[in-house]
């Protein structure tokens, strides 16, 4: 099609509104709108998706802090039988043991927690406020017609 020129205009996305009928406005904006939900909800599935793997990290990190928890107690049901049974440096050395179980047990405890506080709300904050700006734009745009 080398130098050739077409007779019909060139359409442009772009094109000035007074070159277009109703109907052609009507269908960009429907398109325009049906494109702009998608993406919104293409939005909202990531950052829920991101909001329940940091909820499964907490999860997992509490688990983790009541399996480590259990332990501690059965070193300390050991140590209050050491204490019991032989003379302080065996029973102290228990101790010092479950000390350290427990010490590890509360810091995974208190991350496990921040992770769950992070993921909460589930609601896809991001994209709220990105559809209420849409809505807003969408307003003003209206209005200034």
């Amino acid at each position: 099609m080398t130098g050739t020129t077409d007779a019909r205009p060139v359409r442009s996305e772009y094109h000035p509104v007074g070159d277009r009928s109703v109907g052609e406005l009507v269908h960009e904006a429907t398109e325009q709108l049906s494109r702009l939900v998608r993406q919104e909800v293409t939005l909202a599935k990531e950052e829920l998706a991101e909001k329940g793997r940091r909820a499964g990290r907490g999860g997992e990190l509490l688990g983790a802090a009541g399996a480590i928890a259990h332990v501690g107690l059965i070193a300390l049901a050991g140590t209050a039988t050491a204490a019991l049974s032989l003379t302080l440096p065996v029973w102290a050395a228990a101790l010092i043991v479950t000390a350290v179980l427990f010490a590890v047990a509360g810091l995974l405890a208190a991350t496990g927690r921040a992770q769950l506080r992070r993921a909460a709300p589930p609601a896809p904050e991001e994209t709220l406020g990105s559809v209420r700006a849409d809505v807003e734009e969408i307003r003003e745009r209206v209005h200034h017609r």
